[in-house]
């Protein structure tokens, strides 16, 4: 990315939106690989894996720019977080190691939510002060 274009605003919201997206994305796809093969509660997988599934549904808001989406992830990507913090402390390895991956991917998926809203919402000033 060079200056001219990291400087201005719509590029650093498409970054956010993306690095929202694929933050979200990996934490689907962690939740279900960690759940089903990679480290199951049972043999053979559980019933855990479900926990991806209201992952899934914010994906689309995130992509189709809706700011509530964005909102309310950043509020319920914690529940997520907490679960990594919990499983890293008690669990054993491998799920402790992913559990930690799921807690850098809640954080950068917060960050990429918070900032994504801040930077909607500064342009948006700015649009209505342009206009006035």
């Amino acid at each position: 990315m060079n200056a001219t274009t990291h400087n201005h605003p719509g590029s650093d919201v498409a970054a956010t939106r993306w690095l929202a997206a694929g933050s979200l994305l990996g934490l689907i796809v962690l939740s279900v690989a960690w759940e089903l093969w990679l480290a199951p509660l049972r043999p053979g997988g559980s019933w855990l894996v479900l926990k991806a599934l209201p992952l899934c549904i914010p994906l689309a808001g995130l992509l189709k720019h809706r700011m509530y989406t964005y909102r309310w992830v950043s509020l319920v990507v914690w529940l997520y977080f907490t679960e990594g913090v919990v499983r890293a402390w008690s669990d054993s390895a491998p799920s402790n190691y992913l559990a930690l991956i799921e807690i850098a991917l809640c954080l950068l998926l917060f960050v990429a939510c918070a900032l994504h809203v801040r930077l909607r919402q500064k342009a948006a000033k700015a649009a209505l002060a342009a206009q006035a």
